[in-house]
């Protein structure tokens, strides 16, 4: 949902662009005349126009995808956005092995529950490393733990 807005709002930003008026339209006679620009001829004053519209652009462009790039990684995890690249952070705190329905926190702030009955019985880490991957096929997630082949299937809670 929250990736729908956003989808909207820069919709809607980059038709403000395009329809963005001269600078000669954008401020008053007097600021015109104090920042000089009424010496441009109507040739300097177009180039000047044109290079405004095209650094609106660029800069939007740039912060739309900024943009998308944060929703995609603060929600990784609830929703799949189509990429297999792995969540990589560590577990605050002390692990104590895998179990079913444990919460782990990450340092990144995501907080992930255990939603299958993996264990890793026994095993005592302070801060580990962890790789949270997507499944090939669905929305299901698995974290793996630095030096361990177990993995437990993960849902993220927070």
């Amino acid at each position: 949902m929250r990736a729908l807005v956003l989808a909207v709002a820069l919709a809607c930003t980059g038709a403000a662009v395009a329809a963005q008026p001269p600078i000669q339209q954008q401020m008053s006679p007097e600021e015109f005349k104090a920042a000089g620009l009424d010496k441009l001829s109507p040739d300097e004053l177009a180039h000047l126009n044109t290079w405004l519209g095209r650094t609106i652009e660029t800069e939007t462009a740039k912060a739309a995808a900024g943009a998308k790039k944060k929703v995609e990684d603060d929600n990784r995890g609830f929703f799949n956005f189509g990429s297999t690249d792995p969540i990589k952070s560590a577990v605050t705190g002390e692990f104590r092995g895998f179990e079913q329905g444990r919460t782990y926190t990450l340092d990144n702030g995501q907080v992930w529950r255990q939603i299958d009955s993996a264990t890793l019985a026994g095993v005592r880490l302070t801060h580990p490393n962890v790789t949270i991957s997507p499944s090939v096929i669905g929305n299901a997630w698995y974290m793996a733990v630095q030096g361990y082949g177990t993995r437990a299937k993960v849902m993220r809670v927070k």
